[in-house]
């Protein structure tokens, strides 16, 4: 557990180092001491697929772990600096541990190939890589490619224990002049791939060197719960909790706000130089909508659209448009000029809609046996008296 940033969390990385073939089966608290100590890993087993994984696992930890907890630092200056410093003594061929060898007794070494020799034991798991990667493994070494894929994995299985002048003349395509040249040109490929996995290990190590104390405390801490029991271990744990919960309860408790600034999204204070930015202390009072207070001129010209300003207007009877935006005391005179001819108009039009309206007591027509034509009322009222 990182504890909020107090330790480094390297259990998964302490179980691949272990369970490897480059790595020494350690306890945890001594892993701690050696995991930026690269220098005693041979090389051979440095180019293996497998340390490149894991270096490649622990450098893209420390970087995450360096930029949640240092989140102010230059990290990008920091890693030009690494770079160009080694860029240097690899130039010159000063990195401890990666001098620039070309070739060994005068042959390329099986993991110099496209295929790490060291992943199979055998022929059988060998074939399963399949013909074609098998091909280029092949050509890579100047040997023969063509036949079966068992038979061509059985040819570069040769070189997993037997350096290539001392194979026999047939596995070779041309010869062991030709094989030679083909060990040159694969050479420069191998020194990339080296170069790439000696930056990541200078890396590392400076990651490693700006998290001293972190690394520092993170030992203490293993080698104190290793002395504790599993009920002293959970004892710690549960005051540990309690205590982050009193400190956040506190930080929530202890806003410190005597301008009393409004809230934030983040549930503090915003800023004062923001506050006087959006006259945020200017207090603006809208009687159509209710003495309701809007603080801000930003918010005051926002109001005019929003529910409570319309409802006021409709309760007036007035349409809310932008000719009426800047009017908020309904004991204005304008107010009551407009709420005056507002209700003029409304009886007018309901007098021209009496005046227009369909009345059926009235308007509809009834005719009798005789032909007589009479309003809906006078018939009804003629035929409840008998009289037609």
């Amino acid at each position: 557990m990182e504890a909020f940033g107090r330790y480094l969390d390297l259990h998964e990385l302490y179980h691949k180092y272990v369970n490897s073939k480059f790595g020494e089966p350690v306890e945890y608290s001594a892993y701690l001491d050696i995991f930026s100590q690269t220098e005693n890993i041979p090389r051979k087993m440095k180019m293996t697929r497998q340390y490149r994984e894991y270096m490649e696992n622990l450098l893209e930890y420390l970087i995450y772990f360096f930029q949640r907890t240092e989140p102010l630092q230059d990290f990008d200056r920091i890693f030009s600096k690494v770079e160009s410093e080694f860029e240097e003594n690899w130039a010159t061929n000063k990195v401890p541990g990666w001098e620039h060898d070309t070739q060994e007794n005068g042959h390329v070494p099986a993991q110099h190939t496209a295929i790490d020799l060291d992943y199979y034991s055998t022929v059988e798991e060998l074939m399963e890589v399949g013909p074609e990667k098998l091909k280029e493994a092949l050509s890579a070494l100047g040997l023969k490619t063509g036949g079966t894929v068992q038979q061509r994995a059985e040819r570069l299985f040769l070189t997993k224990h037997t350096p290539l002048e001392k194979l026999d003349r047939k596995h070779f395509a041309k010869g062991p002049r030709g094989s030679e040249k083909n060990v040159t040109t694969a050479v420069p490929q191998q020194d990339e791939n080296s170069k790439e996995i000696a930056l990541m290990e200078a890396k590392m190590k400076k990651l490693c060197d700006l998290l001293e104390e972190t690394i520092a405390r993170t030992k203490d801490n293993v080698v104190k719960k290793q002395a504790l029991t599993y009920e002293e271990i959970e004892a710690e744990r549960e005051e540990e909790e309690t205590q982050e919960e009193s400190e956040s309860e506190d930080e929530e408790q202890q806003i410190y706000n005597p301008l009393k600034l409004p809230m934030g999204w983040d549930g503090k204070p915003i800023p004062y130089w923001l506050y006087k930015l959006h006259g945020l202390g200017q207090e603006f009072k809208c009687e159509i909508c209710g003495n309701y207070s809007y603080w801000g001129r930003r918010a005051f010209e926002r109001h005019f659209k929003e529910w409570r300003h319309q409802h006021g207007m409709r309760c007036l009877g007035i349409p809310n448009t932008k000719n009426f935006n800047e009017i908020t005391s309904i004991e204005s005179k304008l107010i009551q000029i407009i709420i005056r001819e507002a209700k003029e108009l409304w009886k007018r039009i309901q007098e021209r809609q009496g005046v227009n309206k369909w009345r059926p007591d009235l308007e509809e027509e009834y005719e009798d046996k005789e032909g007589n034509i009479y309003n809906k009322k006078t018939y009804t009222d003629l035929q409840r008296q008998g009289l037609i």
